[in-house]
């Protein structure tokens, strides 16, 4: 446990891209800072639909070969971000994909919709307890947009940050850890609405726009407890990690698509809201830091 960084940041994922999506910039900045940065991904994303035609072949109704390829593209996205702890939820392919909420594939043995909470939990006590992350950042509880897998990873995600600091739970999986600060990803939605005017205003080289309901996380601006502000090298980061996500996200400039071809601004500063822990902020202000009040 000595020989860990004094800061150590937790994030837990459904899918590879959605780290990258949501916390690109989070997650370059803490890592240059010296921080632990661990991200746990839930499953391959095997189900995913393909953006470019020359990869097509590897959808789920071919050959099913996206899920390998989709841990390549992860891999590079984690080169772009300076991340170098990456696992996936009890190792490869675990956990699959369920694909969309009510399609057939939810009902898979395998599928991660499909599995029970305390079945997956374990696997992600014994990170918690091996990294021991001051903060974790996951989806809220309707996984931002109503993703099983995204809901899943919320309710695994939660119930591994209670198990792991409960010392009667488990012993062979590590020492207790106590996670001081659970954060959920959000978009204000002021800042959702003039990132959406100024995509209308300046036009994007895709064929429409996305509707900000189409955004996972956005809420009202009261709810919001925390914003990290990148850096440009922060920003480029994340639009790169982004990038490398070939199969399945489209990057032009600021703004990006998924294989609905309809554009979306990148956001470059990142919001959260404090679900459990002690703010590090005044009353009425926004943290700047998520280990703002924590302790070594």
């Amino acid at each position: 446990m000595s020989d860990l960084p004094a800061r150590r940041l937790l994030l837990v994922h459904a899918h590879p891209d959605d780290e990258s999506i949501n916390n690109g910039a989070t997650m370059a900045r803490y890592a240059a800072e010296g921080a632990l940065v661990t991200l746990v991904t839930c499953t391959l994303g095997e189900e995913g639909e393909v953006i470019p035609p020359s990869l097509a072949h590897l959808a789920p109704d071919r050959e099913d070969r996206l899920g390998p390829h989709r841990v390549r593209e992860l891999a590079a996205a984690m080169i772009a971000l300076g991340v170098t702890d990456h696992r996936f939820l009890g190792g490869p392919g675990r956990f699959r994909d369920s694909g969309m909420m009510g399609a057939e594939q939810n009902k898979r043995d395998n599928a991660f919709w499909n599995t029970d909470v305390d079945t997956a939990a374990p696997h992600l006590v014994e990170v918690i307890r091996e990294t021991r992350p001051q903060v974790l950042v996951t989806y809220d509880p309707d996984g931002g947009y109503g993703h099983p897998d995204h809901i899943q990873a919320h309710r695994v995600a939660m119930r591994a940050a209670e198990l792991a600091a409960d010392p009667d739970y488990r012993p062979d999986l590590g020492p207790a850890h106590r996670i001081a600060k659970i954060y959920w990803n959000r978009v204000p939605r002021p800042v959702a609405e003039a990132a959406f005017a100024r995509l209308h205003a300046e036009g994007s080289a895709f064929p429409a726009v996305a509707a900000i309901d189409d955004v996972p996380g956005v809420v009202d601006e009261d709810r919001i407890t925390a914003q990290i502000d990148a850096s440009p090298e922060h920003a480029a980061r994340k639009s790169a990690a982004m990038a490398a996500h070939v199969t399945q996200v489209a990057v032009v400039g600021p703004f990006f698509a998924l294989s609905n071809d309809l554009g979306q601004p990148i956001f470059t500063t990142e919001y959260y809201e404090l679900a459990q822990g002690t703010p590090g902020a005044p009353a009425g202000e926004r943290e700047t830091d998520l280990f703002a009040g924590v302790t070594a």
